[in-house]
């Protein structure tokens, strides 16, 4: 039996996609009437086809019935407690308490330097702050529990009264039983929730927001020789196992969100055609999150342009996926990101 995925393609912006839906000939994305489109990608494991959406009506039957059912997901608003998609698109700010993460390793460890910088980031405009305390890119060793919590406990018991949404990056139980104490509002675990057995039965106990992440292997081994059979598609079907899995165990609340995981278990080629093909994933029904910031596939890319905080590529790379309607961006330097953001919606508004 051939599998069908629709992706949403040809998009719109500001007054033009208002004025194209109000004549129907475009359809909001997450309903949000700022952001639209007309054509739409079917694809299989064998072919592409791509079509305006005035012509879906001329489908074969099945083809139409799969088709019509995501692109009810893909136009329906968006909804995640404690957070607003009508300011599109939201920033997560990276606050790594670590010693050996791939940029900033120990720079925000020392003192009070990771509330000063969680300060910073607020101010500089994100919407969520993703405190960590293990390193998670390729090559780093798993970090023991108490040295862990150790790092992020002196950052995280402060940073309450900032009034933001804190994301908890980590993949273990017993620190996000820990930091629930002290106002955490998302868990974003980059093992899909696969590392720890007891992370799901926490999850289910507080029904707090989490991020479904995708990484192939640990970040010791993830980047020997990742292979797939068609990375999207394959990405794809694991979040929608991952969901339905979720769903049997007892998990029915919508605040989740889907992150492809540039970088985790991907060669160049496969986060370039993630990060091309990313609106595929909206027909999933979650809001969609993005992490390119200052990663390695940018060098590859940039090639003799490489830099050390790799920002031209940051930027380049999150407004290509505001353009596809990615909702979240995880990124390093808020305010630069930002700054891009509003000078491109200037210009494309």
């Amino acid at each position: 039996m051939v599998k069908y995925y629709t992706r949403a393609c040809n998009f719109y912006f500001g007054q033009s996609s208002i004025e194209r839906i109000k004549k129907r000939l475009s359809l909001p994305l997450h309903g949000y009437k700022q952001i639209s489109f007309d054509t739409i990608e079917i694809l299989s494991r064998k072919s592409i086809k791509k079509i305006n959406i005035k012509d879906i009506k001329n489908l074969e039957k099945k083809i139409k019935k799969k088709v019509l059912s995501d692109i009810k997901q893909i136009s329906k608003k968006k909804n995640l407690k404690g957070l607003k998609f009508s300011k599109f698109p939201l920033i997560m700010g990276v606050l790594n308490l670590t010693p050996d993460s791939f940029s900033d390793g120990g720079i925000y460890l020392k003192k009070n330097l990771g509330e000063i910088h969680a300060k910073r980031l607020v101010r500089d405009g994100c919407d969520i702050i993703d405190i960590g305390g293990e390193a998670t890119n390729p090559g780093s060793n798993e970090v023991h529990i108490k040295d862990e919590w150790k790092r992020i406990f002196p950052t995280l018991s402060k940073i309450g009264n900032l009034k933001s949404f804190i994301s908890l990056d980590t993949r273990k139980s017993e620190i996000i039983k820990k930091a629930l104490k002290y106002k955490i509002n998302l868990v974003n675990d980059i093992s899909g929730l696969d590392y720890d057995p007891y992370t799901l039965e926490v999850l289910k106990k507080t029904k707090i927001p989490f991020v479904i992440h995708h990484m192939r292997g640990d970040p010791k081994t993830m980047q020997k020789n990742p292979k797939y059979k068609n990375v999207l598609l394959d990405i794809y079907d694991f979040f929608e196992k991952k969901i339905n899995f979720i769903r049997s165990n007892g998990i029915k609340h919508n605040n989740i969100i889907l992150d492809p995981g540039i970088g985790f278990g991907k060669n160049l080629k496969h986060n370039i055609t993630l990060i091309r093909n990313i609106s595929i994933f909206h027909s999933l029904g979650f809001p969609v999150m993005l992490g390119t910031s200052r990663k390695r596939f940018i060098k590859g890319l940039s090639g003799l342009n490489d830099s050390k905080n790799r920002l031209g590529g940051t930027i380049s790379s999150n407004l290509f996926a505001l353009m596809q309607g990615v909702q979240i961006l995880r990124v390093h330097d808020v305010n630069e990101v930002r700054q891009s953001i509003k000078v491109f919606n200037s210009l494309k508004f």
